[in-house]
């Protein structure tokens, strides 16, 4: 239905929200659906916009450090929304930790782990509460599927 690959703004984001919202009312989806992947992609696309490493380095313009690539698309009985940004590697065991302990959680220890970091009130260095995953995992009723890539700029032929 949609891809993006590039530089991810909050105008972007506001844009692809009008645009998903369009699509899915001209296909004449469910007012219910409608609102759930509305509400998954918010959750999806502010936690790109707000995961963004400014501090990543570049190597010329290969490695955006701004940049992101997410995609959305229809199957016959659900939605797929894919995401992907660039972290820092030193970061990747913490969130992998992250990630299995929201697959692990059934629906109702979703809710009282979602009320638990909620109340808790620990903000990240981002300025956020890690609610983004456990909201993405309670809406949409999934597992979170996801994958770390290394990426090595050194030696790049083009």
């Amino acid at each position: 239905m949609l891809s993006f690959k590039g530089l991810v703004t909050s105008e972007l984001l506001s844009s692809v929200l009008q645009i998903m919202e369009s699509k899915m009312e001209h296909i004449e989806e469910s007012p219910k659906i409608r609102k759930k992947v509305y509400n998954v992609l918010v959750e999806c696309l502010q936690n790109l916009y707000h995961h963004i490493d400014p501090d990543n380095p570049k190597s010329g313009d290969f490695l955006e450090s701004e940049s992101a690539l997410f995609m959305i698309s229809r199957n016959v009985d659900s939605y797929e929304i894919k995401t992907g940004n660039y972290i820092p590697a030193e970061q990747v065991s913490s969130l992998r930790e992250k990630l299995e302990l929201i697959n692990s959680m059934t629906k109702e220890e979703l809710k009282e782990y979602y009320k638990l970091v909620l109340s808790g009130g620990e903000l990240s260095e981002k300025g956020t509460a890690g609610l983004g995953m456990i909201d993405i995992a309670r809406k949409s009723g999934n597992k979170l599927e996801y994958e770390f890539l290394p990426i090595n700029t050194v030696g790049l032929i083009r």
